[in-house]
């Protein structure tokens, strides 16, 4: 940001205007578009994207803009549901190649992954750079799983974050912006080169229970689960939760999710909703036979706070943190009346990004989580 001092520090630009054409220009007035080797922006429900995509390509043309739809935005204030942020990466420190992947259903895994490899042999390296790539999919095309394996598979040992476009807790629309649209059924995949040093953040702060649900009805393909431990599923989680059927809400959702057990480690398989069948939709990968957990909340500031807390070599805070946090967690700190407090760690901890229906991180696609990557200033700046 402008006023941070730093070498890698990224220009941010903001608009909270109703109208798209004007939120464009407001935003981008605030960044330095010559030292720009791309934008990435993120949009709140309540613009139209049409307009919005025509204003973008005015404002910013000749210049790469990618981004995504949101559940909520990270802005140097915090936590925020209605601002239009542009991220302007300066070209000294960064350079970008990217893919739109489409369509998403089903996820052409073998296609995904050859392309994806196909696009890193092509991006030319510089020596000493470091490379990273960044991932942003429809978060309604529930096929983020099988994306992410694919990437895994097409990149190999390239670190890959990301999170899932949203829509407010609408759940009707979500899209990617690449070339100069906004695009639904599909992923934007960005493969970032940088001289920053960067380090990968992911966390949550659940722990697990002695409470175990068997998924014995599913349907894989659309994340239902039909029963649990042989009863109506959503009968089923609302006893273990102390809850009435009527009850159950995103909230509660937030408050008491549901973790499988991976390599040893638990991922938060979300909730999004009850079908009118009494069915639980999730926002993740789920199958007939799945274990799962029901997860117990620790102390949320705290692991924030801590989860934020990296350092680079000597100790050196980040420049920023782009970061990908799940709008359950938002829900639930905002539910704790603690969205105040949490903006606070996240302006201190200088984080920008925006709330998502899902992260992927280390090769997994996960919910309720934050996922996000610290990038440092160099430690010698080159001599020009």
């Amino acid at each position: 940001m402008r006023d941070r001092p730093g070498a890698g520090a990224v220009g941010v630009g903001l608009s909270r205007a109703a109208d798209p054409a004007e939120a464009v220009r407001e935003a981008a007035a605030q960044i330095d578009l010559s030292q720009s080797c791309f934008v990435l922006v993120f949009v709140p429900d309540r613009l139209a994207l049409d307009p919005l995509a025509e204003a973008l390509n005015a404002a910013l043309a000749g210049l790469p803009v990618f981004g995504c739809t949101t559940a909520g935005q990270i802005t140097p204030e915090g936590y925020e549901d209605e601002a239009l942020m542009m991220l302007a990466f300066p070209r000294a420190h960064f350079r970008c190649a990217s893919m739109l992947i489409r369509p998403l259903g089903p996820c052409p895994i073998e296609r995904v992954s050859v392309d994806a490899r196909r696009l890193a042999a092509q991006f030319s390296h510089s020596a000493h750079w470091n490379r990273l790539a960044l991932i942003f999919a429809d978060g309604l095309s529930k096929q983020e799983d099988m994306l992410v394996a694919a990437l895994a598979a097409g990149l190999d040992d390239l670190p890959v974050f990301g999170g899932s476009a949203g829509d407010g807790l609408s759940f009707r629309r979500t899209a990617v912006f690449h070339g100069g649209a906004f695009h639904s059924d599909a992923a934007l995949l960005m493969l970032l080169e940088t001289d920053l040093e960067f380090a990968g953040i992911g966390f949550d702060h659940f722990l697990p229970t002695e409470h175990l649900m068997v998924v014995t009805d599913a349907v894989p393909e659309e994340r239902l689960v039909l029963e649990l431990n042989g009863a109506p599923a959503a009968e089923e989680y609302a006893r273990l939760v102390g809850r009435t059927l009527d009850e159950l809400s995103p909230e509660v959702f937030a408050e008491h999710p549901v973790l499988v057990r991976n390599r040893g480690l638990y991922h938060v398989r979300a909730i999004q909703r009850v079908t009118d069948a009494g069915a639980l939709a999730f926002l993740s990968a789920i199958d007939d036979g799945l274990l799962l957990t029901l997860g117990q909340g620790q102390e949320i500031l705290r692991t924030l706070d801590q989860g934020l807390d990296v350092t680079g070599a000597g100790g050196r805070a980040p420049d920023f943190i782009l970061g990908f946090d799940c709008v359950l967690r938002k829900l639930e700190i905002g539910q704790k009346q603690l969205t105040g407090r949490v903006s606070e760690i996240l302006r201190a901890r200088r984080v920008l990004g925006f709330n998502t229906y899902g992260e992927q991180h280390c090769g997994v696609h996960v919910n309720q989580t934050f996922v996000g990557v610290a990038f440092f200033e160099p430690r010698f700046r080159t001599l020009t």
